[in-house]
């Protein structure tokens, strides 16, 4: 089993490494020559762009975040999808739709994480999707509530060729998980993870990594110790602790962690609350890739949850013309030149360094 405390600049040692290089191999392999020498100009424009405070893009993104659908069966009290607080409509993503984006970014995009907003096991057809990934050799990804998991449905999870499985357990009893999880079942979540697990050995697969993200806010940060134990004893490949965003922070909040280790925040001598990691002007998310909502929208990163910044639609142009727009150079250049100042910036930690 693999630990992991993902929360920057924090981490607690890999317990078995060969779950980590079967996993980091998996998606080296999905690596071309193409699609290394369009990393490669990738970097080399970012660092420019950084040194001369203008955009450069010598390339393609390399990973993209696609969104099966908007709806969720849980009602978690810092998701705008649980809550139902979107402005933008709930759907699902159109197959035929999904196929073109395949078919304008497959040479160049190796890693799609298929989840931004909902439950992906939502959309009747999403293994579906998968597979019509993996038929352009791309690594996938996803993240679950894994509440609509049977052995049938891990069956066919093992077979579509799914690389990664992140499911969310944020509590070992049913009090804590659905004080955050709320209208959740612990109890199935359990049973799903033990599913795949066995259809995985039945099938003797690698894939999907199986890890277990465990999200610390103030009502389950006790059972963190508990939750590698738990990992453990099931066979789950990896666990994370992920630090939780929290819209209102700077007066506290009840979902704040008591052990800042725990925290995104940290306390100030005035007595409010502050983002403990030190930003600057740059941002590597805006030249490695990009997020596509259901409906076709591009936006710029995971952290624009309601498509407030639409760089781009495909239901009128192909992805790399938007990738290369007035509009996605300009966002870039406000990224290199005043990043604080972009309001879904300010509450994010990409590539910020810890200062308290």
């Amino acid at each position: 089993m693999i630990v992991v405390l993902k929360a920057k600049a924090i981490h607690i040692p890999y317990l078995c490494h060969m779950s980590r290089f079967t996993d980091q191999w998996n998606i080296l392999r999905h690596l071309t020559m193409r699609r290394v020498a369009n990393i490669c100009a990738l970097r080399f424009s970012y660092r420019i762009s950084r040194m001369l405070k203008k955009p450069l893009h010598l390339g393609k993104a390399f990973t993209l975040s696609i969104e099966p659908t908007t709806a969720c069966n849980l009602g978690c009290p810092e998701c705008p999808s649980g809550l139902k607080q979107f402005t933008r409509p709930t759907g699902k993503l159109n197959l035929d739709l999904h196929r073109n984006m395949l078919e304008q970014v497959g040479k160049h995009v190796f890693y799609i994480n298929y989840y931004f907003q909902g439950e992906p096991f939502l959309h009747p057809q999403f293994l579906e999707i998968i597979r019509d990934a993996k038929k352009h050799y791309i690594y996938t990804a996803t993240s679950t509530n894994a509440h609509f998991i049977d052995r049938k449905k891990a069956d066919e999870i093992i077979d579509s060729g799914l690389d990664r499985l992140i499911i969310s357990i944020d509590g070992l009893t049913q009090e804590t998980y659905e004080n955050y999880r709320v209208h959740g079942e612990l109890a199935k979540v359990i049973e799903a993870t033990k599913h795949l697990i066995a259809a995985k050995k039945e099938k003797k697969s690698t894939t999907p990594h199986l890890i277990f993200q465990f999200l610390a806010v103030k009502p389950n940060e006790h059972e963190i110790p508990a939750v590698f134990s738990l990992g453990s004893e099931l066979g789950i490949d990896e666990v994370r602790i992920k630090t939780a965003q929290l819209y209102d922070y700077k007066q506290g909040n009840p979902l704040m962690p008591t052990n800042e280790k725990y925290a995104r925040y940290h306390l100030q001598s005035d007595g409010t609350y502050a983002l403990k990691y030190k930003t600057g002007n740059h941002c590597w998310r805006m030249w490695s890739g990009s997020v596509l909502t259901w409906d076709g929208k591009v936006v710029p990163c995971c952290f624009d949850k309601d498509a407030q910044h639409v760089l781009g639609t495909l239901e009128t142009t192909d992805f790399n013309t938007v990738w290369k727009s007035p509009p996605y150079q300009a966002f870039r250049h406000a990224i290199l030149t005043g990043r604080n100042d972009i309001d879904i910036c300010k509450n994010c930690s990409e590539g910020a360094k810890v200062w308290a």
